[in-house]
């Protein structure tokens, strides 16, 4: 009787839990079972496995095999339990010694000729490993993944013998070097400049102010004012990631099966699902649950344009996340939890026919309705919402000033996120309401004054302490000690959304 235990890590959305692969040999009729809650793709494992060892010019053993994969209540897909399989199953025949593997984690595909191949979604494997402080070896094809993370006790396997060969004592395994260049200073890909917009001055500033206190915004126009292009402008206005905001970025998007590039590793991610998304596109799910459009934007920006068009309860999936900052995807065998603090930035025509002021063609009647599309609560996740109107005649032929870029835009930008994580350790967006009393510096008058508008205007609470975070990004932006009674006034004008629905409740 011969046994082997040998360390691998499953994939459990962006974790990878520990799991112990078990190879008992025993007499009795050839036979190889595998147990441990294994999906298809791990059952097909025992046929990989067979052709891999006898292809390496190991010997594959005529007895009973039993392979657990514990914990059996984790379930198990792909095929990187194939190499720690085979591993054991050396171990357990003393082809290779058992003593080398107390602190080494294995995981790998494999090919029939011996190879180790590529998996996907290793980032989580590598990050835990480390935090563990184990050995791991991958195949070499996922040398990138182990480079973002920068573990010095990474080793790459290309085939069965040389494995073997390095367990066994008799050769090394390739290391991982010291940390790439691009890891230092990734490239920035030059995003477009927001002076290529032509006038919407109120719009850019409100996209300043989104930037600067992480605000979700709403943008109200006809098609053709320039909403999209603004939008797309967002990224140039907004810091690079920390390394440690990267590492998370490229987890999810590992898990998923992104690739990363490195002169990406640094930038912010921006999605813009088309409106015919389903909720688990938009949200995440599935059999084996993945990250959805929110979670890939994690850090980043979600830009939903034509946002009426989406299905009504696709955009209330979204209220949720917006407020926790993640989403957890239950299923009878696990519950997962994706990251998705995300910006949302949104898109809209104010009518179904386009422009609100379109003679005849829509009634108050049916431009409540198509506004409609957007519930009450889902609208009062939005800390700006603004008007983007059609451009005076001759303002796309007359000479005007020249606008500003979006470098001196960031540079203000990045100057009043410093104030708010020196200030609270948070951007505005993200102050409790504790943190948001102590930190505004409003007084008694201020305050019954934003009272007394709310009310007017028939906001809710969440409006309430939503625009004094707007107002603090503004006096931010002014470096402002003190939010004043015009930064107030000036966070209740980015209410578009409130002054349209108020005009039409009274021509209807």
């Amino acid at each position: 009787m011969a046994i082997a235990c040998i360390r691998t890590r499953a994939s459990c959305g962006v974790e990878a839990p520990e799991v112990t692969v078990e190879v008992h040999l025993s007499n009795g009729l050839p036979a190889f079972n595998l147990v441990g809650l294994p999906e298809a793709s791990v059952k097909e494992a025992r046929e990989r496995v067979r052709s891999a060892l006898i292809n390496a010019g190991f010997e594959f053993p005529m007895r009973r095999i039993t392979v657990n994969l514990a914990p059996a209540d984790l379930p198990k897909q792909g095929g990187r339990y194939d190499l720690p399989i085979a591993i054991g199953i050396l171990a357990a025949s003393e082809q290779i010694p058992l003593n080398n593997l107390q602190h080494v984690e294995f995981v790998g595909e494999l090919a029939l000729s011996g190879h180790i191949r590529y998996c996907q979604g290793l980032l989580p494997a590598i990050i835990a490993a480390k935090r563990q402080d184990n050995s791991l070896v991958l195949p070499l094809d996922n040398r990138h993944d182990a480079e973002l993370v920068g573990y010095d006790k990474v080793l790459f396997g290309t085939h069965l013998q040389s494995l073997a060969a390095y367990l066994q004592g008799q050769a090394p395994l390739p290391e991982l070097d010291s940390a790439p260049l691009w890891l230092e200073d990734a490239a920035r890909e030059s995003a477009p400049c927001l002076s290529d917009v032509i006038g919407q001055y109120q719009a850019k500033q409100a996209l300043e102010i989104a930037a600067a206190g992480n605000h979700n915004l709403l943008m109200l126009g006809p098609p053709g004012t320039g909403k999209t292009m603004l939008a797309s402008r967002m990224m140039a206005l907004l810091p690079p990631l920390t390394y440690e905001e990267a590492l998370e970025v490229a987890a999810i998007h590992s898990v998923a099966g992104l690739d990363i590039k490195p002169q990406h590793f640094y930038k912010r991610p921006f999605r813009a699902p088309h409106h015919t998304s389903s909720a688990i596109s938009l949200v995440g799910g599935g059999s084996f649950p993945r990250p959805g459009e929110i979670s890939l934007a994690h850090r980043g920006v979600l830009f939903l344009d034509e946002v009426a068009e989406f299905p009504r309860k696709v955009l209330d999936c979204l209220r949720e996340p917006m407020e926790t900052g993640e989403v957890v995807i239950s299923r009878a065998a696990a519950k997962l939890t994706f990251l998705s603090r995300f910006q949302l930035i949104a898109a809209m025509n104010p009518s179904p026919t386009g422009d609100i002021d379109s003679q005849h063609r829509a009634t108050p009647e049916q431009i409540q309705r198509y506004l409609a599309r957007l519930s009450g609560p889902f609208l009062d996740r939005f800390d700006l919402t603004i008007e983007v109107p059609k451009l005076p005649a001759g303002t796309l032929t007359q000479a005007s000033a020249p606008s500003e870029t979006s470098d001196a835009i960031a540079n203000r930008v990045k100057q009043a996120r410093e104030r708010q994580l020196a200030r609270a350790g948070v951007l505005n967006s993200e102050l409790t309401g504790k943190q948001l009393k102590s930190v505004s510096g409003l007084s008694d008058a201020d305050l019954v004054f934003l009272e007394q508008s709310v009310v007017k205007l028939g906001l809710s609470v969440r409006s309430f302490h939503r625009i004094q975070r707007v107002a603090r990004t503004i006096a931010d932006l002014e470096q402002a000690p003190n939010t004043e009674r015009r930064h107030l006034a000036q966070a209740l004008g980015y209410r578009a959304m409130d002054r349209l629905l108020a005009r039409l409740s009274q021509q209807y």
